[in-house]
């Protein structure tokens, strides 16, 4: 009997996951005819801070930053990234600016 090999998908494949999902929430007010959010610029996506689900808009290219692709493998482990919340961020709202003001 052969092994099977975890279900792992390559980190590329995960964060197309994750944009699909924080930019296909279907139409509401708000979005366009194809469901993306009609506040967020092309090349950004939204994540969602601590405990009161703060929105920020980032830009994709943040998802090469080390520091940004650790809070995403904190959210992974925390949350995982078959829901319908959101992209979550488990961190609080001050942490987040600060890290964000280094990034920028």
């Amino acid at each position: 009997m052969a092994l099977k090999k975890p279900n792992k998908l390559p980190q590329t494949a995960v964060l197309k996951q994750i944009l699909k999902r924080c930019s296909s929430f279907g139409k509401k007010h708000g979005y366009d005819d194809i469901g993306l959010p009609d506040d967020v610029p092309k090349g950004h996506f939204a994540v969602y801070v601590g405990q009161n689900r703060t929105r920020h808009v980032v830009p994709i290219s943040w998802l090469t930053h080390p520091e940004f692709l650790s809070l995403l493998r904190k959210a992974e482990e925390e949350f995982g990234f078959d829901h319908e919340m959101g992209l979550t961020i488990p961190c609080e709202d001050a942490v987040f600016r600060s890290l964000t003001s280094v990034i920028r």
